[in-house]
């Protein structure tokens, strides 16, 4: 479940191994050009940690963040099969 904090959606997302989790960044970052939305991320072996807000919007939490936020849920449920 993604958590409001601090004006930013956050979420981590923990894979099996490192190749799983950059399967997910891989699309993810597809996903992200398209919307043309893009997050700040982490990613440290075989985790993957978002922070999102919108920039252009104050730096606050936008629907552009939410519908973000349900697409790497999806691509999430998708990759880890």
């Amino acid at each position: 479940m993604w958590k409001e904090d601090d004006n930013k959606l956050k979420k981590s997302f923990t894979f099996k191994d490192f190749k799983q989790a950059f399967a997910f960044m891989t699309e993810v970052a597809e996903t992200v050009d398209e919307m043309d939305h893009h997050p700040f991320w982490t990613n440290t072996y075989n985790k993957v940690t978002f922070e999102l807000n919108t920039h252009d919007a104050g730096d606050i939490v936008t629907e552009k963040d939410r519908k973000l936020a349900a697409a790497i849920d999806e691509i999430f449920e998708k990759t880890k099969k």
